[in-house]
């Protein structure tokens, strides 16, 4: 074909989206354009150069050819295809509604099979995957309301409400795949600070009830309230799901002492500033149990320290079976884990503890948990505890009224093989959750608490697993990971061997010319 001929079939292939682009330029050039404002014309350009898009791609499918290949084709059922039609099918695309037209080589009784499909990566419903990982994406931030909202506005496809709950689904569904792939490829990550911080939390989440754990959910029915109008103090409306929130992160050591953590004016901080975490990554659990989450976080422990050259270090709120879990994993996978009790709950359980000898806001108040807090960060949890039973004692005061003593010293006594801030503090070791709370309220709360909602389990966990990919920013290299996975399961694993035919247009000049059409 020569040259002018080349430009001329171009030309003609797509000449419907040239006439459209014509028919943008003439009216950017018209007096109706001329009279708008500026963001009344991106709004009017941006619709009519989506309509151009949808045209461009539309007629690139139907230039591309049907994808008729050398027979025979033989599917993974040993089954060999040797009759073919033409079949058309409709995508759902972010332009618009288009339409691709495939050769499907079939048998009676068996599926067909249409290689255009493997070769352009179809997914197996109407919705593209480019439009998939849209919904993704906006279903990961915002309500499904708002993610039907986003897609209307923002792109020229049509998804329903229901299948955009079927989306979010479908597209999270490699989540643990992509990690255990990460985790098998050694000599990956790229931490290179000395600590290596793990931690772990629970957040509830409000649950239908078919899906709440099965105590829960016995609780939960067996539950009366007291009043019928409205929930007296106390009460919930709705049981919770319990999520199990992980994170792992490098940090740099941060030598301290306790006046400098507490802020003593007599000894101010110089030096260089508080280390952030690098390298952070978090996610969260409904459907797996704690001890199976833990794994999970031992093993991306792992991945990134394989020769236990970092410190290891692990943060918690000071629960009892969180704690247990740890310790035994890491003794039977031979990890050396400095278990630490996150310094902020002392400090509460310490106000708490306060107001009951100091009930009225004031310098006395605010003494009493100052001399305490420095002494537990010098490592004398266990005489703090004694000391304010011994006031609490003394002052005769009431099993009520001390309460809170009684809960902190408990707390102190119980958890103070975790609490030696002061070596802590002198190895530079972090002392505070503030990853794993943060965890909490922007990975989990800030989506799954939209005021009315009770989630479907799957649902639930799909949705915490794509705001965990964008929150460790692992999200564009799961979406390539998720893409060929999805190329496996709708086309590769469909064929003899898992070798999908090439089309006529991969095949050479040759081969193309003399392929006969099965009809």
């Amino acid at each position: 074909m020569t040259a002018l001929a080349k430009l001329s079939s171009l030309e003609q292939a797509y000449s419907q989206a040239r006439e459209n682009f014509e028919q943008i330029v003439g009216y950017l050039d018209s007096q109706e354009a001329s009279e708008m404002t500026h963001s009344e014309l991106e709004r009017e350009l941006e619709k009519k150069g989506r309509e151009l898009m949808r045209k461009l791609m539309q007629e690139h499918l139907n230039n591309r050819g049907p994808g008729q290949c050398d027979p025979p084709v033989e599917g993974a059922d040993g089954v060999v295809r040797s009759r073919m039609r033409l079949h058309e099918r409709t995508l759902e695309t972010v332009f618009g509604t288009v339409s691709v037209e495939r050769a499907g080589y079939g048998q009676h009784g068996v599926e067909s099979l249409h290689p255009l499909d493997a070769e352009l990566n179809l997914p197996d419903e109407r919705y593209s995957l480019e439009l998939r990982r849209r919904v993704a994406e906006e279903a990961a931030k915002s309500s499904f309301d708002e993610t039907l909202e986003s897609i209307g506005k923002n792109t020229g496809g049509h998804v329903p409400k229901r299948q955009v709950e079927e989306l979010v689904l479908r597209a999270a569904q490699d989540f643990d795949a992509f990690y255990q792939r990460r985790h098998a490829l050694t000599g990956k990550s790229q931490d290179v600070s000395s600590i290596l911080a793990i931690s772990v939390d629970g957040k509830g989440v409000t649950m239908r009830p078919q899906d709440l754990r099965e105590q829960t959910r016995k609780a939960a029915e067996a539950r009366t309230h007291k009043m019928g109008t409205r929930l007296s103090k106390g009460e919930k409306k709705n049981a919770k799901r319990m999520a199990t929130v992980a994170a792992v992160y490098t940090i740099a050591p941060f030598v301290r002492t306790p006046e400098e953590l507490i802020g003593d004016s007599s000894c101010p901080r110089a030096g260089p500033q508080r280390p952030r975490p690098e390298q952070k990554r978090v996610w969260a659990s409904l459907q797996k149990t704690p001890e199976e989450v833990i794994k999970e976080l031992l093993q991306e422990a792992r991945y990134r320290d394989p020769t236990g050259e970092k410190i290891w270090v692990a943060l918690v709120d000071g629960n009892k079976s969180q704690i247990h879990i740890l310790k035994r994993l890491a003794k039977k996978n031979g990890f050396e884990l400095t278990i630490i009790v996150d310094l902020i709950h002392v400090i509460e359980y310490l106000w708490d503890a306060a107001r009951a000898f100091h009930p009225d806001p004031g310098a006395q108040l605010e003494n009493w948990v100052r001399y305490r807090l420095f002494e537990i960060l010098r490592g004398k949890a266990g005489l703090m505890a004694g000391g304010m039973r011994r006031s609490a004692t003394l002052r005769g005061m009431s099993a009520k009224a001390r309460e809170s003593v009684d809960a902190c010293a408990r707390y102190l006594s119980n958890h103070s093989p975790y609490l030696r801030y002061n070596r802590y503090l002198a190895k530079g070791l972090p002392v505070a959750t503030g990853v794993i709370e943060g965890a909490c309220r922007h990975l989990v709360k800030d989506r799954m608490a939209v005021t009315g909602a009770r989630w479907s389990l799957n649902g639930a966990e799909a949705v915490l697993r794509l705001r965990a990919l964008r929150s460790s920013r692992d999200f564009d290299e799961y979406w390539t990971f998720h893409e060929a996975c999805e190329y496996k399961r709708n086309h590769q694993d469909l064929y003899a061997g898992g070798l999908v035919p090439l089309t006529i247009a991969s095949l050479s000049t040759s081969k193309r010319d003399n392929l006969k059409v099965i009809k």
